[in-house]
């Protein structure tokens, strides 16, 4: 583990972890603590009520085109969609899509099939004909809203149960008559529903209830750090389950302007956007933050000083780009962990506490996470094991769509969510993510997570990027290997493997030392969040195996 770093000096919502984490509890949340609640009227609505309406809700950009709405405005176009999809039939309980671009429609269109006691299921604009095909047919959706160039990736043969699809741009020319209705919901009852991908199988459709507002107020409020004048940035598309819950719920509900910005990822673009918004809180992905820093001094050419607060999501972070930040923003990256299943944040790096490089932070208050071995018992500090919470709390699923033997597959020890990650817990309570539970490397008896070796190995000056894979072994069992991209300026040797080899020794252990090195050109991903694809490397490895022996 590498320099820790301090926090920042910050005026934080929440500025005493240990206290609030050994005093908190969900039901002392008052703002949601009602007998029936709906969560896009607290996301927009309340706010238009308490009189907030004139303050900016969002800015929208895309190339040359820059939009602003206050709240009043996007409540005004929430009931116009709440007046077209009431005029279409939808009623509470229904299962409306909507496969939008990254825009204010994609956002309104959501709210309002949440307000009137639908369930919105967001689909990311990359999708293509199977993936939405697949969603939709799995949830049996009754409407789909969607424009005229997604439009055309689908068949309506191919989804029977949609009765109606409306496009977004017919809805926009439709004289704007505003329907104020809103259906209001027990908190367990469904709201949002995204669908997650695991190694085998059909998407899994994870449905979140009413009730999880109170997660993502709360954590909005202490994680993001969201207060009154900032401006906040999530650049995920709400088709993703950060995109809905921390680019949408969260923040609104605590009353930020959020920025929405179209279009793919572009370094100057982003700093742009920075400068011009004056954007202050950023939530975005690692590889994002690769890719900014791989361009090196670009950052000196943009006033970027009104950004305070960086956070991550969705894969591990590596040290290396939290360093990075620190070192040229003068700013810390906070890592997140939570996913789909778990609806919010469950560990996090708060602002005001200092950062172990490499962790993942330490659990949010109201959430117990336990280190579990395989029966189910919990394991002492610093052991390898299966990540697991404590049931229940808000943000938690309400059940996997019309697949409940999935849904109970998720606690198979009495009280405790299992995550499929496995971690170490330090004395600290921070918590060091070790790889998926199938990624586990069992080398001589050693348990050896593979993201730690991986994280040892970019850190070599001569590396680029790397996998690492547990290699069957007939003495071992198994064997670490890396498979590595080189900077574009080094020669592959046989004593730069070895100086890549010591370099891991040095740092982790002698057991978790590549005892194979492989140098290629790409190592193979993720399309969307290019996560590296070790099963891909694994795969690759035990067919040249076979090969060899036959």
């Amino acid at each position: 583990m590498g320099e820790i770093l301090k926090p920042l000096k910050g005026d934080f919502h929440l500025t005493d972890y240990q206290s609030v984490y050994e005093t908190f509890n969900w039901k002392d949340v008052s703002l949601f603590n009602k007998q029936t609640v709906n969560a896009a009227y607290e996301t927009i609505d309340r706010h238009v009520e308490e009189g907030y309406g004139e303050k900016i809700a969002l800015h929208y950009v895309n190339q040359d085109k820059r939009e602003d709405l206050t709240f009043k405005e996007v409540q005004r176009q929430v009931n116009h969609y709440v007046h077209i999809l009431r005029s279409n039939g939808v009623k509470k309980g229904d299962r409306v899509f909507i496969f939008l671009p990254k825009n204010p429609a994609c956002y309104i269109a959501i709210l309002a099939t949440i307000r009137i006691g639908a369930i919105a299921g967001p689909l990311f604009e990359g999708f293509m004909e199977e993936a939405i095909k697949e969603r939709i047919n799995d949830c049996k959706a009754n409407v789909l809203i969607t424009d005229q160039t997604l439009g055309e990736r689908i068949k309506t043969e191919n989804i029977p149960t949609v009765a109606t699809i409306l496009y977004q741009e017919t809805i926009e020319k439709a004289p704007i008559v505003e329907d104020h209705y809103v259906e209001w919901m027990d908190p367990g009852e469904g709201m949002l529903i995204h669908y997650t991908s695991g190694s085998t199988g059909q998407p899994k459709g994870v449905l979140h209830a009413h009730r999880a507002v109170t997660h993502h107020a709360q954590s909005g409020k202490w994680v993001l750090d969201v207060h009154d004048e900032d401006v906040y940035w999530c650049t995920s598309h709400p088709g993703w389950v950060t995109g809905s819950v921390y680019g949408l719920f969260a923040p609104w509900l605590n009353r930020a302007t959020i920025v929405i910005q179209g279009g793919r990822f572009n370094a100057k673009l982003w700093y742009q956007i920075i400068e011009d918004l004056g954007v202050s809180i950023l939530y975005s992905a690692p590889t994002a933050f690769r890719y900014l820093m791989a361009e090196g001094d670009l950052y000196k050419q943009y006033d970027l000083s009104s950004l305070r607060h960086i956070l991550s999501v969705g894969e591990p972070l590596n040290p290396e780009v939290i360093y990075w930040a620190h070192r040229a923003l003068q700013l810390r990256i906070h890592d997140t962990w939570w996913m789909t299943e778990t609806g919010g944040h469950i560990i996090v790096n708060l602002p005001s506490e200092p950062i172990k490089p490499g962790s993942m932070g330490r659990p949010f208050p109201g959430i117990e996470v336990g280190i579990l071995d395989e029966e189910g018992n919990e394991l002492p500090r610093g052991e390898i094991g299966q990540l697991a919470v404590k049931t229940t709390w808000p943000g938690l699923m309400k059940t996997i769509w019309n697949n409940d033997e999935k849904f109970r597959s998720y606690f198979p020890y009495k009280g405790w969510y299992i995550s499929g990650d496995l971690a170490t817990q330090d004395e600290d309570g921070y918590i060091f993510f070790q790889g998926r539970h199938d990624d586990m490397i069992n080398s001589s008896g050693e348990r050896i997570g593979p993201f730690e070796v991986e994280s040892s190995l970019i850190e070599h000056p001569a590396v680029k990027e790397a996998g690492v894979i547990g290699k069957p072994d007939e003495i071992r069992g198994e064997i670490v290997k890396a498979f590595i991209t080189l900077r574009s300026n080094v020669d592959e040797t046989p004593e730069l493997k070895e100086s890549i080899r010591q370099h891991v020794k040095t740092r982790l252990a002698a057991h978790s030392a590549p005892r194979e090195i492989e140098v290629i050109n790409e190592l193979p991903k993720t399309k969307i969040s290019g996560k590296i694809l070790r099963r891909e490397l694994k795969q690759k490895e035990i067919e040249r195996q076979a090969i060899d022996k036959s």
